[in-house]
């Protein structure tokens, strides 16, 4: 299973650096003036922008399918594999983009982070926290010597919490969709984020997982 982590990991980082490639292009296409600055955002053609929403969508569907081959016969186990990808992917994307552009420039720096089913907006290190709990946890499960089963509590704490975070990530862009559309959002300029949504989600996603690794703990050792 090291060996297999492994090569999860190699596969994840090889994505993130195709992730950010494509996204330095993005950039030099729609910001040629500074492609380290994206606020206020410019508008995607729907060309584009249908082609991005497919390339968004493709990434996850890659992510899982490796998963499933990791491990097909446990639940568990393939969302430990898929969240240890998305993690590794998602924080080595950000550590390309700094080694290729030198972006982000600062610790809270705003940035597009999704757009299925609506922009997500906020700061790059809140996904990235969310990328270190993923590996973290991720990990650990698929190294555990025994299987490891979320109880149906540690799995709604975990969701209550990704709804909380994914709330955080969708109000800064909601009231300007709301009001005046897609032309809306070309005025968006980043503001106050609501840490007060996303702290406590992530503290109960990091919750529901890490309480698996204690009740397994206390399972091994009982």
């Amino acid at each position: 299973m090291k060996r297999t982590l492994f090569w999860l990991a190699l596969f994840a980082i090889a994505m993130a650096y195709l992730e950010s490639a494509i996204v330095v292009y993005l950039r030099e296409l729609y910001y040629p003036e500074n492609i380290l600055k994206l606020f206020p955002p410019k508008l995607f053609t729907n060309f584009d922008l249908a082609v991005e929403l497919g390339r968004e969508a493709a990434t996850v569907v890659m992510m899982y399918s490796i998963a499933r081959l990791v491990s097909a016969k446990n639940a568990t186990r393939t969302f430990a594999a898929f969240v240890f990808l998305f993690g590794v992917w998602d924080l080595f994307y950000y550590i390309w983009l700094k080694v290729l552009i030198g972006w982000p420039v600062a610790w809270l720096e705003w940035d597009i982070l999704f757009l299925i089913p609506i922009v997500w907006l906020g700061p790059w290190i809140c996904p990235a926290l969310i990328s270190v709990l993923f590996i973290i946890w991720g990990g650990w499960v698929l190294l555990s010597s025994r299987p490891v089963i979320l109880t149906r509590g540690q799995v709604t704490i975990f969701v209550v919490g990704a709804l909380l975070v994914l709330g955080s990530f969708f109000q800064p862009v909601i009231p300007l969709l709301l009001e005046s559309g897609r032309t809306g959002f070309l005025e968006f300029t980043p503001g106050n984020f609501w840490w007060g949504l996303f702290i406590p989600g992530y503290l109960l996603m990091g919750y529901g997982m890490m309480s698996s690794i204690r009740s397994g703990q206390e399972k091994n050792t009982g």
